[in-house]
């Protein structure tokens, strides 16, 4: 078996039910865990065998059980320490860990109110009647459990940034950017989060030999950013972005969009936006893509 294989994760999320499990698993989705929501507990060894044979295709993967699972997840505690003492097999060292979601009995009954949802063990009962009999569910694999989050303080976003700081690799960015270069002809880019306009410096479309070529070209590249005002604007717009790109971690905001455009999307657009690219990848936690949108169109 690879490295990669060897160094596999496996995650059970589990807890109390409104205590935030659809948001730790789409926190988890979102720094490329594989996340199978409400699996039977006896489910748990097959996926996991299914997993072992691909390989490093699933380094990573959390699986959700609880309550949902009805009669079958009163055997969820078996099957979780079956896990623990043997993830794969005799000779695969798979880590398997138990995360466990927790929130205070005001809070939970709250939540429940909110959204207007029956607590799925409440039956005839009361909500709390629900969270009782779950909480009493609940206790030994609580106890058992390798970390405990009590979510009663913690907003979606605050828990998901909780999420994102216990279980991001040190490879992976708080956030990716896709830097955008477009044409204003050809309408402004809907998905975009911040627009820069480059319309303030002259067209390289006008000078005959640069016309032909685009701002991938050096000759191109060089006349936009020899320009008066080029670099002060990537300068200034990159410094900017700083602070934008540090608050977007903190908020868990984990893709965003900055688009550079110029009339036709070919000459200044292209340029700008491979150096304020480069700019932005000498900035802790974040990962940059380009696109350009209109290269290529007439």
């Amino acid at each position: 078996m690879s490295d990669a294989s060897e160094q596999q994760e496996v995650l059970i999320v589990t807890g109390m039910s409104g205590a935030g499990r659809s948001t730790v698993g789409n926190a988890l989705e979102d720094l490329g865990w594989y996340v199978v929501d409400n699996l039977p507990a006896q489910m748990l060894r097959p996926l996991l065998d299914l997993a072992g044979r691909a390989g490093d295709g699933l380094p990573k993967i959390a699986a959700v059980v609880d309550v949902r699972g009805g009669r079958l997840f009163s055997e969820a505690q078996e099957a979780v320490r079956s896990l623990q003492e043997r993830p794969f097999g005799e000779s695969t060292p798979t880590r398997v860990r138990v995360l466990f979601l927790d929130a205070t009995d005001a809070v939970l009954v709250r939540r429940f109110e909110q959204v207007r949802r029956p607590h799925p063990l409440q039956g005839s009962g009361t909500l709390l009647d629900g969270i009782l009999a779950e909480r009493s569910r609940m206790e030994e694999l609580r106890e058992t459990s390798d970390i405990i989050i009590d979510t009663s303080e913690l907003n979606i976003h605050q828990l998901a940034t909780a999420i994102t700081e216990k279980f991001s690799g040190p490879e992976t960015a708080g956030v990716t950017v896709t830097v955008l270069s477009f044409g204003f002809k050809f309408g402004l880019p809907a998905d975009a989060d911040m627009v820069g306009d480059a319309r303030f410096l002259p067209n390289p479309f006008w000078v005959p030999e640069l016309r032909p070529q685009n701002g991938l070209d050096a000759p191109v590249a060089e006349y936009v950013l020899g320009q008066p005002g080029a670099r002060e604007f990537i300068e200034s717009f990159g410094a900017a972005l700083e602070p934008v790109m540090a608050g977007y971690q903190r908020e868990n905001k984990r893709h965003a969009t900055i688009a550079i455009g110029c009339t036709g999307g070919k000459h200044r657009s292209v340029a700008l936006v491979g150096e304020l690219a480069a700019h932005l990848r000498g900035l802790p936690g974040v990962a940059v893509n380009v696109k350009h949108r209109d290269l290529g169109r007439e």
